[in-house]
């Protein structure tokens, strides 16, 4: 069933479109969400809370390791996305391996971007071609404490 919410490019694209022609807010955010924790929880339940419908742009592994080091995704893509697509808060989840998002938040065109407020509306990709639309950017307060990178930390000095 969590399967049937991992959507190709396309079909996120497609998904979205119904949705607005319905009358919903598709609100977007992206990220890696590798080793899920309360911080990605939280942020993700605020993020559903912005709109009526929520699709999620997951890091694909080799894009991951670009940006976290070769080490880094812990837990496959595969899994990342069918642990995220079993959250009731989030309505669809497509992969993408490019640098950033752009070209995804292209082609899904939400209504509201959002990132976590260690960005500003300036830094968000994507922020500009959003609110040309339309549409609205918005920053979440992180839970003070929790990443994956310190998380991965406290298991190695525990360990």
């Amino acid at each position: 069933m969590t399967e049937s919410k991992i959507l190709s490019r396309q079909q996120a694209a497609e998904q979205a479109e119904q949705w607005r022609n319905s009358g919903q807010r598709i609100v977007f955010t992206n990220g890696c969400f590798d080793i899920v924790h309360l911080g990605h929880i939280d942020y993700l339940e605020k993020a559903r809370a912005l709109g009526n419908r929520l699709i999620l742009g997951l890091n694909t592994d080799a894009s991951v390791s670009c940006i976290k080091g070769p080490l880094r995704p812990v837990v496959n893509e595969y899994a990342r996305a069918r642990l995220m697509a079993a959250l009731e808060f989030v309505d669809a989840v497509t992969l993408f391996g490019e640098d950033t998002p752009l070209e995804l938040i292209y082609t899904i065109r939400p209504d509201v971007l959002v990132k976590g407020n260690d960005y500003t509306v300036a830094t968000i990709v994507g922020a500009d071609f959003v609110l040309s639309n339309g549409g609205s950017v918005e920053t979440i307060e992180l839970v003070p404490g929790y990443s994956t990178t310190k998380l991965i930390e406290r298991i190695k000095q525990s360990y």
